[in-house]
Parts: structure tokens; C-alpha cells; sequence
């Protein structure tokens, strides 16, 4: 065995520092343990919800998430009237620092409207449902409290508005 280095010493590099130290350290992890597996870091999902006298509109979506995570947001709308032209319309939270994996079903148009995603999904007819998915994945860089807001258009109407923030966490 190689004896250690004349720089070592027990004194000096092992036994100097309180163990008090190491074990708040070591607890301080374990206790950043215990909070993400009761979910405090977030990723589990939440239901939002914007009502109108024409259409209901559901987000399903986490409000808290970690970097690096995928997950899909779920948009319902609901058309208690006919929806002519049902334009969906994600503020820029929803694209600042994430990366777009893709929408099902795939909308008729995508635009960018002054900063914000349109998604133009056409006609909706009266009682009925429509489904739409959005897969993204959280930049490891992008974490804060960040603003998502939906809202859903009849053309040039506006709907129904979900505001909905989400905290990242690295």
C-alpha cells in the first residue's frame, strides 16, 4: 500500500471539520429527495378550465415541472355553439425555452400572431369535442415561473382565455 502524502495530515484534512457539517449536508440531499418523490418538483398534471356562452376550453397540462422533462399538454374544446373557425392561440411561454416535439391531430395552419403560436383548427360543430395534444420538452436552462396563457377564437371572436403558469425547476 502507498503511504499518503507528505501534505496530508489526519488533523488537518479529516478530522478539522465538524461532522455536524457533513451530516446537515448529507440530510439536505436526502431531504431534496423526500420532496421530489412527494412530487414537490412537480409534473403532475392539473386541470384549467374557461367557460363561454360558445365553448368550453380545458387545458390539462403540469404546473410544475423539472428541466429536461417531456411531457403533453391536453387542450378540450367543447362547442356549445358552432365554432366557424376555432383558432387556438398559445402565448409565448408555451415556446419560450422548450422544444416542440409536435401537435396531434395536426391543425389545418400553424402562424406565429404577434409573438404567440395560432393554431387554426377550422370548423367545430355544435356538442361537439375536440382533442388536441401538444408534446414539449422543458430546457434545463428555463427555470422561474413562466406565464401560459391560452385562448380560443371564433375568427377574429375571442372565446375563452386559460391563464396558466408553470414553475420550472432545474
Amino acid at each position: 500500500m502507498a503511504a499518503a502524502p507528505d501534505t496530508l495530515t489526519f488533523k488537518r484534512n479529516r478530522d478539522e471539520h465538524d461532522p455536524r457539517l457533513r451530516r446537515a449536508g448529507v440530510g439536505l440531499l436526502a431531504l431534496i429527495v423526500l420532496l421530489a418523490l412527494f412530487n414537490f418538483f412537480g409534473q403532475r398534471p392539473v386541470n384549467s378550465e374557461a367557460s363561454a356562452s360558445a365553448a368550453r376550453l380545458q387545458l390539462y397540462a403540469p404546473s410544475a415541472a423539472r428541466g429536461g422533462l417531456l411531457y403533453t399538454a391536453r387542450f378540450e374544446i367543447e362547442a356549445l355553439e358552432n365554432i366557424k373557425k376555432a383558432i387556438l392561440v398559445l402565448g409565448p411561454g408555451w415556446a419560450d425555452q422548450y422544444t416542440f416535439n409536435g401537435v396531434v391531430p395536426q391543425p389545418l395552419s400553424e402562424a406565429s400572431a404577434n409573438g404567440k403560436i395560432s393554431l387554426t383548427l377550422g370548423h367545430i360543430p355544435r356538442g361537439r369535442h375536440y382533442s388536441l395534444f401538444l408534446s414539449l420538452q422543458v430546457n434545463p436552462t428555463n427555470v422561474g415561473h413562466h406565464a401560459q396563457t391560452v385562448m380560443l377564437y371564433d375568427g377574429r371572436s375571442e372565446l375563452a382565455t386559460i391563464h396558466h403558469e408553470i414553475t420550472i425547476w432545474p
